[in-house]
């Protein structure tokens, strides 16, 4: 596809980064099984279509998603492209999770084989996945900014923390951004961390903006979860929860039909009347859902057509969190 996405920048001291980027957690099995040939095409339309922002983790498939990426990118300037990167999550051979290690010298690992599996010399934003319960978010900032220094790290980023986690991190170097969940129907982060992050010059990636498909047309009728589907276990995707859900989602697709766009196209476009700081990062796992988003930029929406679609799906309306109870414990930005 051919588009020219317009770039901002990334909060004060991070790169300009195009309007929205792509998201590749859901190329490595997340949702269940993805299309590998499908997915090398999506990342290549995203960069053509002028996005220079590619997410991932090293914890995604266990690397796969890395090396995915590595060979979607092996023919392209290293110079177009920002790759962000989550590291310190612990995964065992049967896939469960183990908790978080960002310790320096585990950072330094992560941060080797990071670059081995996507085929680079420097990551542009590197940033803890978690915040570490047994290790200060000074210490772990620190370190990273000692890859800053010496030249494998460009920017450093944070996931997932609260306000006072982003004051302790921004004291000891400068943080580009803080990646975390922000849709319609998760506006936690607009009560402390959102001002706390626009005073500090932090820029918000914001995930999940799509809500791991549920504000989308694809959900509406209902759907069945393979046990390796990620929504399989969230709460928000459950029996009487998901049915209230859904209701806000068709209030929604109300509105998206009189504009004649998606609902996925009109919950992006609210992401994106936020403000110029934050970056929708969307996890398209085919081309014609990257084409989807990427037209979902050209969408203006007026002050009471904003305030329609919030009347429609008023955050405190939906039912369940975003994340099982265990995972929500692991989150800074919840507490």
């Amino acid at each position: 596809m051919t588009k020219n996405l317009d770039t901002v920048q990334l909060g004060q001291t991070g790169p300009r980064v195009s309007r929205i980027g792509l998201g590749a957690m859901g190329m490595s099995g997340v949702y269940g099984a993805a299309d590998e040939t499908a997915s090398l095409a999506t990342i290549h339309d995203a960069l053509d279509s002028g996005a220079n922002l590619i997410d991932t983790g090293d914890f995604y498939g266990a690397g796969h998603n890395e090396m995915l990426i590595g060979r979607a990118i092996a023919d392209r300037k290293r110079e177009d492209l920002l790759l962000s990167v989550k590291f310190g999550a612990l995964r065992g051979p049967d896939g469960g999770f183990g908790g978080v290690d960002t310790r320096p010298e585990a950072m330094r690992n992560f941060l080797t084989y990071s670059m081995q599996r996507l085929g680079v010399d420097y990551i542009d934003i590197y940033r803890p996945a978690r915040l570490d319960p047994n290790v200060p978010i000074e210490e772990t900032v620190g370190a990273i900014a000692d890859m800053v220094k010496a030249g494998y790290v460009r920017h450093i980023g944070l996931s997932e923390v609260g306000a006072e986690t982003l004051r302790r991190a921004a004291a000891v170097h400068p943080i580009a951004d803080l990646q975390i969940e922000y849709s319609l129907i998760s506006r936690g982060i607009e009560a402390e961390i959102l001002p706390t992050a626009r005073e500090l010059g932090i820029g918000i990636t914001a995930y999940g903006v799509l809500s791991r498909g549920l504000l989308s047309d694809s959900m509406r009728g209902g759907q069945q979860f393979a046990l390796t589907d990620f929504r399989a276990h969230s709460p928000r995707f459950q029996g009487e929860n998901l049915t209230a859900n859904l209701r806000l989602v068709d209030a929604l697709a109300a509105i998206a039909a009189t504009h004649d766009v998606t609902v996925a196209q009109l919950a992006i476009a609210w992401a994106l009347s936020r403000g110029a700081d934050i970056v929708p990062i969307i996890g398209a796992r085919r081309p014609e859902r990257w084409a989807e988003a990427a037209a979902a930029v050209d969408i203006q929406l007026s002050e009471s057509e904003l305030a329609a679609i919030e009347a429609a799906v008023p955050a405190d309306q939906v039912a369940g969190d975003r994340y099982a109870t265990a995972q929500m414990a692991m989150l800074d930005s919840e507490r």
